[in-house]
């Protein structure tokens, strides 16, 4: 039985900036990868946002690895030449009653460490972005956009280049933890034995967690899944940046993302799902896009948006319960040698990807 240093399950952001943390420490690292490409997943439906650790409760891993993540992610763009934008971002209150809601944005960015938010009136919004339409806004100038494909990319040759690999095509089928080592099994019956093992399959990361024997089924949280639909915007934007509404209970509102192509998207909506397959558009969901786009953009013309994609958020509590944080679990938690799970890494997981690659190889270098 051939033996690794560290397995990685899953190439999308998050398992591959893992496996290069691991790798840039001199160990042996091989990801296992189900489909026949990195990124398909999560990884490949979202808006690309790089987030300045707005939202996020004080002290939780979302806020401390996404501010974290976000400086170092800025920085290793500028220096592979992975094609970016600080282009900002303004988180608009359309009612008299969304103001306050603003000016808690503020304080909850500063407590964690967010501290160049600004508050300007409708005049200075509109100053900025003529067609804008709100009461008040929050300018956010550390928001910005990534090619993240090119940085996955990016993380893959970092990993190769220190004696990694990518196996693609590689569903692993189960695992079985004991004796200091943890032995996977493939689909097609091959088996893989490593000391370290992360399991970063995302949408499928406790289904594939339930199959580790040795680990306790009370360290599996149930999966849940929030769809995302996104629509394109036919034309050119009309904003150079990026436009949120006050954020709702699931997700962040219905807000206007513009790619790095300057092709303007709305999305994504919360769509409560039974299956993480579930990623057709319906194009009548486009209604209630109208309604609440033309809250901070009364100018949208009716026809204009087009369905695009859709994604799915890995959600770890129902639609009843409150938002959690990213779920990492390691040794300490559930008591099984060199296993690391991460459950629950939705947004903002892109953002945070290099600081949950320091963040995993941490917990597995702790004695």
């Amino acid at each position: 039985m051939e033996h690794v240093d560290c397995v990685v399950i899953g190439a999308g952001v998050v398992g591959l900036a893992v496996a290069r943390a691991l790798a840039l420490q001199g160990k042996e690292v091989m990801v296992l990868e189900a489909a026949d490409a990195i990124g398909t997943g999560t990884s490949s439906r979202n808006s690309e946002v790089i987030h300045a650790g707005i939202y996020y409760p004080q002290g939780s891993l979302k806020a401390r690895l996404c501010v974290q993540g976000r400086a170092m992610l800025y920085a290793y763009c500028a220096s592979r030449g992975i094609g970016f934008s600080r282009c900002g971002k303004l988180l608009v209150a359309t009612t008299d009653e969304q103001v306050a809601q603003l000016q808690g944005i503020i304080r909850k960015a500063a407590a964690n460490g967010v501290n160049d938010l600004v508050l300007i009136s409708r005049e200075q919004a509109r100053a900025m972005e003529p067609q804008l339409q709100c009461v008040a806004a929050v300018h956010s100038p550390s928001t910005g956009i990534v090619d993240s494909h090119g940085l996955m990319l990016a993380f893959q040759g970092d990993l190769e280049n220190a004696g990694g690999l990518v196996a693609l095509n590689s569903p692993v089928a189960k695992a079985h933890c004991a004796h200091g080592a943890i032995t996977l099994t493939a689909e097609d019956g091959t088996e893989l034995q490593a000391g370290w093992v992360v399991n970063s399959a995302g949408l499928h990361a406790q289904a594939l967690a339930a199959r580790f024997e040795g680990l306790a089924p009370q360290h599996v949280p149930p999966s849940y899944y929030a769809k995302g639909n996104y629509f394109a915007l036919a034309g050119r934007s009309p904003f150079s940046r990026l436009i949120y509404p006050v954020p709702e209970a699931a997700g962040l509102g219905v807000h206007l993302t513009i790619d790095l192509g300057g092709q303007a998207k709305f999305g994504p909506d919360v769509q409560w799902v039974e299956s993480a397959g579930d990623l057709v558009v319906d194009p009548a969901r486009g209604d209630a896009f109208y309604a609440e786009v033309r809250k901070y953009w009364p100018a949208l013309k009716d026809g204009a948006l087009v369905p695009a994609y859709a994604g799915m958020r890995p959600k770890i509590q129902s639609p009843d319960e409150p938002a959690k944080d990213f779920l990492i679990q390691g040794p300490a938690v559930h008591g099984v040698p060199g296993l690391v799970n991460l459950f629950g890494i939705e947004s903002p997981g892109l953002t945070s990807s290099l600081a949950i690659g320091e963040w995993v190889a941490g917990l597995l270098n702790a004695k």
